[in-house]
C-alpha cells in the first residue's frame, strides 16, 4: 500500500529548469504548490549511486530533510543498447563542460561512439525516468517509466531538452525534440512514471 500525499506543498528536488517546468505542469491539476530546491537555496547532493532509483532517493531525501517538506525527485537518462547502456545514470555528466551543460556536444558524442562501433540500425535506446517521493520522516515511494525508441542523426527539433532531438520513439515519425510538448507529455517516460505516482499517491 503506497503512502498518500496529503499536503499542499511539495519540493521539486531539482535545479533543472526544464524538468521543473514539466513536473509543475503535471502536478498542476492537483492543486499542489511546488517549489524547487534551487528556490529554497538547497545545494545539489552528490549522486553516488549507479542506478536511477538510487540517485533519485539521494536527491529526494536530501531535499525533504533540509526543507521539512515532502520532496519529489526525478532521475532520468537515456540508455543506448549498443553502448552497453551508456550514458544511463551519467546522461547529464556527458553534457558537463566548464561553462555548463552542452547537450548538442553530448548527443554528438553518443553518435560518434555508435559510428566508431559501426552499430547496426536500428540503434535502439530507451528513455528512463525514476521518481522518488520522500517524506521528512524517511519514508519514500519509487515509480518508474520507460519509453523505447532509437537514436537518429542529425538532431531534429527545437522542443524538449536534453537528448530529445536524437530520440525517435517506437511507432512515431517525430523525435521528442520535434513533438509539440503536449504530445511528448502524453507519452514520455516521465509521464509514465507520473501516471504511476498519481495513481499511487495523489488520485
Amino acid at each position: 500500500m503506497t503512502r498518500r500525499f496529503t499536503g499542499n506543498k511539495l519540493v521539486i528536488a531539482s535545479h533543472n529548469a526544464g524538468k521543473i517546468r514539466e513536473i509543475g505542469a503535471l502536478l498542476a491539476p492537483f492543486g499542489v504548490e511546488v517549489v524547487s530546491a534551487g528556490e529554497l537555496g538547497l545545494e545539489e547532493p552528490d549522486e553516488t549511486e549507479d542506478t536511477f532509483a538510487g540517485n533519485a532517493r539521494i536527491k529526494a531525501h536530501y531535499a525533504a530533510q533540509k526543507s521539512g517538506l515532502p520532496a519529489l525527485s526525478d532521475d532520468s537518462g537515456i540508455i543506448v543498447d549498443a553502448l552497453d547502456g551508456a550514458p544511463g545514470v551519467y546522461t547529464a555528466d556527458w553534457a558537463e563542460t566548464p561553462h555548463g551543460r552542452d547537450f548538442p556536444m553530448a548527443m554528438a558524442k553518443v553518435w560518434s561512439l555508435l559510428e566508431e562501433k559501426a552499430a547496426p540500425e536500428p540503434r535502439t535506446a530507451h528513455f528512463n525516468a525514476t521518481l522518488c517521493l520522500a517524506w521528512p520522516d524517511g519514508h519514500d515511494e519509487i515509480f518508474e517509466g520507460q519509453v523505447d525508441g532509437r537514436i537518429v542523426w542529425p538532431m531534429r527539433g527545437e522542443n524538449g531538452f536534453g537528448f530529445d532531438p536524437v530520440f525517435l520513439p517506437d511507432g512515431k515519425t517525430q523525435t521528442f525534440g520535434e513533438m509539440p510538448p503536449s504530445e511528448k507529455h502524453a507519452m514520455s517516460h516521465r509521464a509514465m512514471a507520473f501516471a504511476k505516482l498519481v495513481e499511487g499517491c495523489f488520485a
